[in-house]
C-alpha cells in the first residue's frame, strides 16, 4: 500500500512538472509573438525639430484649425457640419493634384460619403495600400484629437507622395460615421468602404487607420492601458502605438519596423486578440470584417487624453511639433508598404 501510494504521488508531482512549465512557457511564447516588436524604440530627449518638421508641423496646425468648428461637433446630426470637413479634405486634396471620389451611402434616411483619392501604383498596381482616417467626431465634440489629427496626417502624407511613382496603388480615404451611434455597425463608413472593396475583389495588403495622434505627456503615469497588457508597457504617454489584430501581426511589424528605422520618436506595437479591450477601436476594425490585414496606428485616446469625446478636445490641447514627427514617420511607412 505504502508503495502504491508513493508511486502514484511520484506520477502526479512529475505531471505537475511538466505540466506548469509548459503551461508558462506557452505564455510567455504568446506574449511574444503578440508584443515583442521589430527594431528599438527611441529613448531620450528627441533631437531638434529642425525646419522642415517645423514647417509640417506649422502645417498639421492650420490644418486641424480649418478642420474643427468652434460651432461644436462633425456628425451627420449636426446639420451641414460634414460637408464642412468634406470641403476642408477635397480641397486639400486636390491643392496637391488628387482627383477625389465621393462615396455616397444613405445612413438613417441621409446620404452622407466617404472620400476617395487614388496615388496609381506601377508595377504591383492591383495591389492596394489604403491609408484612412474618419473625419467624423462624437456627438458635441469639436474632435480636434479625434480624429482632426489623424486627418491632417493623412493629408500630410498625401501631399508627400504626390509626386512619387509607388510600385503598389495607394488610397487615402477619409471615413465617415466611425462614432457612436455608427461604430461597429452597418451605417458605418468604413465598414460600407471594406465590404464594397471585398465585393469586387480589390487586393487590399495592408490597410493604416490614422486614429488619435496628436496628445502626449511626458509626466510618470500619464498612460493607461486595458488590465490585460498593462504590465508590460511604459507609464509614460509620450509614444505612439501600432495596433493590430492577430492575423495582421505581419503589418504591424513591418509598419513599426518601418517607423522605428525613420523617426527617432518613441513606438509602441502589439498584434493582440480583437477582444482586448482597445484592439478594435477603429476603422481597421471594418477591415478585419472582411478579411483585410489593418492597424490602427494612435496615440491610444482615452488611455492617455482626459479630453476624449469631450467639449475640451480643442486644438490647442494637441502637440503639433511630435505630430509633426509621427507624420514624417508614417510617411516613410506608407512609402516602404507601397514600394
Amino acid at each position: 500500500m505504502v508503495v502504491a501510494w508513493w508511486q502514484r504521488r511520484s506520477r502526479r508531482t512529475k505531471g505537475r512538472l511538466i505540466f506548469y512549465p509548459g503551461v508558462l512557457g506557452l505564455g510567455v511564447g504568446f506574449l511574444a509573438f503578440t508584443m515583442v516588436m521589430p527594431g528599438r524604440s527611441h529613448r531620450g530627449p528627441l533631437p531638434a525639430l529642425g525646419p522642415v518638421r517645423e514647417r509640417v508641423a506649422d502645417r498639421l496646425r492650420a490644418d486641424v484649425l480649418a478642420l474643427v468648428s468652434e460651432r461644436g461637433d462633425r456628425s451627420q446630426g449636426s446639420r451641414g457640419t460634414l460637408e464642412r470637413a468634406s470641403a476642408m479634405i477635397e480641397g486639400s486634396l486636390h491643392e496637391h493634384g488628387y482627383e477625389v471620389t465621393r462615396l455616397p451611402y444613405t445612413s438613417d434616411g441621409v446620404t452622407v460619403a466617404n472620400l476617395e483619392a487614388v496615388l496609381a501604383g506601377g508595377a504591383k498596381a492591383r495591389e492596394v495600400i489604403v491609408v484612412g482616417a474618419h473625419y467624423d467626431t462624437a456627438a458635441g465634440g469639436p474632435g480636434a484629437d479625434d480624429n482632426a489629427s489623424g486627418v491632417v496626417a493623412m493629408l500630410a502624407i498625401a501631399r508627400a507622395l504626390a509626386a512619387t511613382k509607388p510600385a503598389r496603388t495607394i488610397r487615402f480615404v477619409a471615413f465617415v460615421n466611425e462614432e457612436p451611434p455608427y461604430f461597429w455597425n452597418d451605417g458605418m463608413g468604413s465598414l460600407v468602404y471594406a465590404k464594397a472593396c471585398k465585393a469586387r475583389g480589390d487586393a487590399i495588403v495592408g490597410m493604416l487607420s490614422l486614429e488619435t495622434l496628436g496628445y502626449y505627456r511626458d509626466e510618470p503615469g500619464s498612460q493607461k492601458y486595458p488590465p490585460i497588457v498593462s504590465a508590460f508597457y511604459p507609464d509614460r504617454a509620450d509614444f505612439v502605438a501600432f495596433v493590430g489584430n492577430l492575423g495582421s501581426r505581419g503589418l504591424v511589424h513591418d509598419a513599426i519596423r518601418t517607423f522605428r528605422g525613420a523617426e527617432a520618436f518613441p513606438s509602441e506595437g502589439a498584434a493582440l486578440p480583437s477582444f482586448v479591450t482597445g484592439v478594435g477601436w477603429s476603422d481597421q476594425w471594418s477591415f478585419w470584417q472582411v478579411g483585410y490585414p489593418g492597424v490602427m496606428v494612435t496615440d491610444t485616446a482615452p488611455f492617455r487624453n482626459p479630453h476624449y469625446h469631450q467639449l475640451s478636445d480643442r486644438p490647442d490641447t494637441l502637440d503639433y511639433g511630435r505630430l509633426a514627427r509621427v507624420t514624417e514617420g508614417l510617411v516613410a511607412v506608407v512609402k516602404r508598404l507601397a514600394d
